[in-house]
């Protein structure tokens, strides 16, 4: 097993795979908190459903895919956080709307152009092995700036995420620290899409908080334990989709499983 491991990573894309899973997996733990204390877990999957309606567009104008996926989705996610603050709709019925129109279509700009080419279907179902050097390097970039984008409003995205009532009496722009929420989702959802796919991106935000808040009390602890899950959940699901010869994405969906059922035991006897 171990001569495995040593073989795995031998293999430049296994490494291209593992800087870039393990990047996009800290921007979605860190994010993924936030979502699920203001129960917005399943806009993920909504905007993903989006972003794959934009790369469908993009595709068949022949557009730079991320130049016009992150806009778009950052667009939906502006307006999603919106209309859940404004309660202008529920925010499931928003997100469902979102979803299934812009999935809907994309299926028929893709059916009416070439048909499902090969980097469609690899944003439908993921396909981190397949990333070039240069998708590696504009993830990278996009992925430390979210981070870092984090950690300098880290305090201001905290008050957001409790109460933004209380946030904005204290002075808080709310709508501004939204955005940035916004546009953070965005470039993660994107980018989590070519490594989980459209159909399991949510998966990738939603597990590792959820499992973090089974034996976490507090923000921070809650942030740091689900960044670590999510380091572990990929890298071993990873490896076992080497070992395996598994999809990456269903492979990784499975770890976050184990590890909810393994935290939820020890939460239950705390």
């Amino acid at each position: 097993m171990w001569n495995d491991l040593v073989q795995m990573f031998s293999y430049p894309f296994m490494t291209r795979a593992l800087l870039v899973g393990i990047l996009v997996s800290l921007c979605a733990a860190v994010l993924g908190v936030t979502l699920v204390l203001k129960r917005y877990s399943m806009i993920g999957d909504g905007l993903s459903h989006v972003g794959f309606g934009a790369l469908a567009v993009a595709a068949a104008f022949q557009i730079a895919p991320l130049y016009l996926a992150v806009p778009v989705v950052f667009g939906a996610a502006l307006i999603l956080l919106w209309i859940s603050e404004t309660g202008k709709m529920k925010g499931d019925a928003a997100i469902a709307l979102f979803s299934t129109g812009a999935l809907a279509l994309g299926v028929m700009i893709v059916s009416m152009t070439k048909g499902m080419n090969a980097d469609l279907n690899n944003y439908m179902f993921g396909s981190i092995l397949a990333m070039s050097e240069e998708d590696v390097r504009l993830s990278v970039i996009l992925t430390v700036a979210v981070l870092l984008l984090y950690v300098l409003f880290y305090h201001k995205i905290f008050a957001v995420t409790f109460d933004e009532t209380f946030a904005k009496a204290t002075g808080v722009k709310v709508g501004l620290y939204r955005a940035v929420l916004a546009f953070l989702i965005a470039i993660t959802i994107v980018l989590g899409m070519r490594m989980m796919g459209t159909l399991l991106i949510s998966s990738l935000i939603i597990f590792p908080a959820l499992t973090a808040m089974r034996v976490c009390r507090d923000f921070k602890s809650v942030i740091l334990c689900s960044v670590v899950l999510a380091m572990i959940s990929f890298t071993v699901g990873l490896a076992v989709s080497y070992m395996l010869a598994t999809p990456t994405g269903a492979s990784i969906v499975v770890v976050d499983m184990v590890f909810f059922l393994i935290f939820s035991i020890i939460g239950a006897r705390k």
